[in-house]
């Protein structure tokens, strides 16, 4: 469609590029031509209504959108004047529309910090699953949902699974005999 219009456009400025060398003379009876066509093609046509395209649409919508309603009124286009309007309003919303899309679809990304906290609470604490590590993030106030915790653990391949590693004798005893140890210190 927007090649159509490009083309439409271009023809349409070289059809205007053609007019600046005649004289003024020359322009009315080119123009009183081609109202006598138009009237020959409504009498043909009869009641049933000409099918614009979607480009021609637009670009009639753009040229006569410049044109007083009394000026349009007086042209007898083929099209009433309304309709021109709306194609217009169209022709505007469809823009805004366009411009007013969201540039990316979706969610917006977790901020960083959160996914550093998430990939630290996960390093340090190899037993927690991702609905732990949810619920510490949650007793320190950061709103995020365990699925989030899940997606940010997996994109960063890890296991968001609590049997990450097998916790081994060896490990317990030795986190234990640690908790001990400092406990026993403060004392």
């Amino acid at each position: 469609m927007l090649l159509r219009l490009v083309y439409l456009t271009v023809t349409n400025v070289f059809a205007a590029l053609r007019l600046l060398p005649m004289s003024d003379r020359e322009k009315d009876v080119e123009i009183l031509a081609l109202r006598h066509q138009l009237a020959g093609l409504e009498r043909q046509l009869g009641a049933v209504r000409p099918r614009f395209t979607p480009e021609d649409r637009t670009f009639l919508a753009a040229l006569l959108h410049r044109l007083p309603e009394q000026t349009l009124r007086q042209m007898r286009p083929l099209v009433a004047p309304d309709i021109v309007l709306r194609w217009h309003r169209d022709l505007l919303r469809r823009r805004h529309a366009v411009r007013s899309r969201p540039k990316r679809l979706g969610r917006p990304r977790t901020v960083r910090s959160i996914r550093l906290l998430v990939f630290r609470l996960a390093r340090e604490n190899l037993t927690w699953g991702y609905r732990r590590i949810h619920g510490e993030l949650a007793m320190l106030g950061i709103k995020v949902a365990a699925s989030t915790v899940w997606e940010i653990l997996r994109a960063a391949g890890l296991d968001p699974s609590p049997q990450r590693t097998a916790t081994t004798w060896g490990t317990f005893i030795r986190s234990q005999a640690d908790a001990l140890l400092s406990a026993s210190g403060e004392s």
